[in-house]
């Protein structure tokens, strides 16, 4: 084992479980043991909330620009140990060494906007009546949760950690049992960059801490990113106990090429939208909808694919499990009638062949009815589903239960912006293959790929984290009272 056993953090300090029942954490890159992870129960939650509450008077009447101060430095620190960081993302999930950098620089600029937030969380003030004022003011909520998945080990932490915390909650995560180490590794740059203790706890484990999460009475909001069958879950039952919540679905995010597309670009960012992160991501690419005569472009995608290597230019998948339920779909999909033209079944790497890769993989002449161009795959597949009108396309999009992206490859404005406007989904491209938003503009999907109002990163995250408290105050008495006052 190359790690020391993973522990829970709780009031600044790594302690054990209350249980002796752990998981392995297996590297998905060669199979070895990377650590073991303890299955914490509710009372080490509760251990974890009491620490949150014991902290959160004084966090937050911190004053922002203070608060912030923490970040400043936190960021200083991510970028200080960037390849350490990435190392550990690549690891413990898989992904390549350059998309493990890419996340860690993600993280960087999601720190970075969350110390513009004393910028953004201003309040308003009007004098609304001759000696009467009306003023808002951003309220922290409490103690906070946050529940996220294995694809970016560092990352989607730090779509929560940075702004809940800097706007003055304290926060219980809840990391993925296949990828704790990430998030304890930032734990610890956060206490040295300044975060006082208990302001941020750990507390690993599987579904009943999930459960426990939201069913504790001390915790006032839960976020959560994963399955849709999950979030459902996690959102009703977070709801039923009167807390707010955010909780972030999967995706079947459909790329619509049209004929006129650039061929040598729109193959390019379709494979590696399909490829990238090993497709374990909810903005991957994994269905095309091809309009019209774009056979060559599809061709220019298979040569494409071909580029990408297991082990070298694409990682693993996440687990065996994983591995055996991604070849089941393509096995489906050729038993169906589809056309393998890119088969990335069974793939090994050489010296790693306890891995659990998959390579990429493009199915031709998909029907809309199909399991894998209807169910999120989460591997490097793309499914090519062919239609003659953008009209025919637009439909199979919006039939589909999700909405968290879509994207169209095309050189036509016009037709872009008809897209754009009729597409169900939160997040469009337009010959953009990963059509992410970039700091401040936010993340979120529509449908079945999010349930609760607002996003969860950027300006529309401050509407999650806070309340609003409006105070109106009157000093002179001399200037008389009217109906606004």
């Amino acid at each position: 084992m190359k790690y020391s056993p993973v522990q829970n953090y709780v009031n600044g300090k790594f302690v054990a479980a209350s249980t002796s029942k752990t998981m392995e954490v297996i590297s998905p890159l060669d199979g070895n043991l990377l650590s073991t992870v303890p299955m914490s129960t509710a009372k080490d939650l509760d251990e974890a909330v009491k620490a949150a509450r014991a902290a959160f008077p004084a966090w937050s009447k911190t004053p922002i620009k203070e608060r912030v101060q923490v970040f400043f430095r936190y960021k200083y620190l991510l970028e200080k140990h960037l390849k350490e960081l990435s190392e550990l993302v690549q690891e413990e999930n898989g992904k390549t060494y350059s998309e493990a950098v890419a996340e860690v620089e993600k993280s960087i600029e999601l720190t970075e906007f969350a110390c513009s937030l004393p910028q953004l969380v201003t309040g308003e003030i009007l004098e609304v009546s001759k000696g009467v004022e009306c003023r808002t003011e951003h309220v922290p909520l409490g103690v906070v949760a946050s529940i996220v998945p294995f694809n970016f080990p560092a990352m989607v932490p730090n779509w929560t950690i940075p702004n809940a915390i800097a706007l003055g909650n304290c926060m219980i995560i809840k990391p993925s049992e296949k990828v704790p180490l990430s998030t304890a590794r930032l734990a610890q740059l956060l206490k040295e960059a300044g975060l006082p203790d208990g302001v941020l706890n750990i507390v690993n484990g599987d579904s009943e801490i999930v459960t426990a999460i939201c069913d504790h009475p001390g915790i006032e909001a839960v976020s959560f990113v994963g399955s849709t069958k999950v979030a459902k879950i996690v959102y009703q039952r977070a709801t039923q106990n009167y807390k707010r919540a955010l909780a972030l679905g999967g995706a079947k995010n459909h790329l619509m090429v049209l004929p006129d597309a650039i061929p040598g670009m729109t193959a390019q960012n379709v494979a590696a939208s399909m490829s990238g992160c090993a497709g374990q991501r909810c903005m991957a690419a994994s269905a095309m909808i091809g309009v019209g005569n774009v056979d060559s472009i599809i061709d220019k995608i298979c040569e494409e694919a071909r580029k990408i290597i297991p082990g070298e230019n694409l990682g693993a998948v996440i687990s065996k499990e994983s591995k055996e339920r991604i070849e089941r779909y393509i096995g489906e999909a050729e038993r169906d009638g589809a056309k393998i033209l890119v088969d990335g079944r069974n793939a090994k790497v050489k010296g790693k062949e306890n891995g659990t890769y998959v390579g990429p993989t493009v199915i031709d002449y998909v029907t809309p009815n199909m399991s894998v161009a209807k169910e999120e795959i989460f591997g490097p597949v793309i499914s090519i589903i062919r239609t003659n009108t953008v009209d025919e396309a637009l439909a199979i999009e919006n039939a589909n239960p999700y909405g968290n992206a879509a994207s169209v490859f095309t050189q036509n404005g016009g037709m872009a912006r008809y897209i754009i406007d009729r597409a169900s989904a939160g997040m469009i491209g337009v010959n953009v293959g990963v059509p992410v938003p970039r700091e401040p503009f936010s993340f979120g999907g529509w449908n079945e790929s999010k349930f609760g109002v607002g996003d969860i990163t950027g300006k529309s995250s401050i509407e999650f984290w806070t309340k609003l408290k409006k105070s109106t105050t009157k000093w002179n008495a001399e200037s008389g009272v009217n109906w606004m006052s």
